[in-house]
């Protein structure tokens, strides 16, 4: 089961990333060029959430069922990890939730604007933000078999 569902996680997290670039593309060229937020708009960005949060799910379920998730700490505490464990086990899953807040978020601060441009720039600088921030903590090293 551990290996399936981390392969579904590893794999799901190419079709996250660019829904997400999509997303954040599309909202700073419809900011800069003054568009109106259409129904288009709307679906790439209301995808790039929900695929942000099964994304979120199938990692809350690696993160219990991996032996590098929670039971790593609790078997060697904080001080016994190296770099790359601590990635896995706490930073990796940390970051990731910080930036599908920020995704939920501009998610959420869009639909209050009274402006197409406004409504651009809360998703463009929110998915950006999670963007940066789901970049930031990828296990590159395992990602791209270095």
């Amino acid at each position: 089961m551990y290996s399936t569902i981390k392969m579904l996680h590893s794999y799901w997290a190419y079709f996250v990333l660019l829904i997400l670039i999509v997303a954040v593309a599309n909202a700073i060229i419809g900011f800069a060029s003054g568009k109106k937020f259409v129904s288009k708009d709307l679906r790439i960005s209301l995808f790039a959430l929900i695929f942000t949060h099964l994304q979120l799910l199938i990692g809350l379920i690696l993160y219990f069922t991996s032996p590098f998730g929670m039971s790593m700490i609790s078997n060697r505490g904080m001080g016994g990890m190296s770099a790359a464990e601590r990635l896995l086990a706490l930073e990796h899953p940390f970051v990731g939730i910080l930036a599908i807040i920020f995704i939920t978020i501009g998610w959420s601060k869009h639909k209050k604007q009274q402006t197409d441009k406004r409504a651009f720039g809360k998703i463009a600088f929110f998915y950006g933000l999670g963007l940066l921030l789901i970049l930031s903590r990828l296990p590159w090293n395992q990602w791209l078999g270095l």
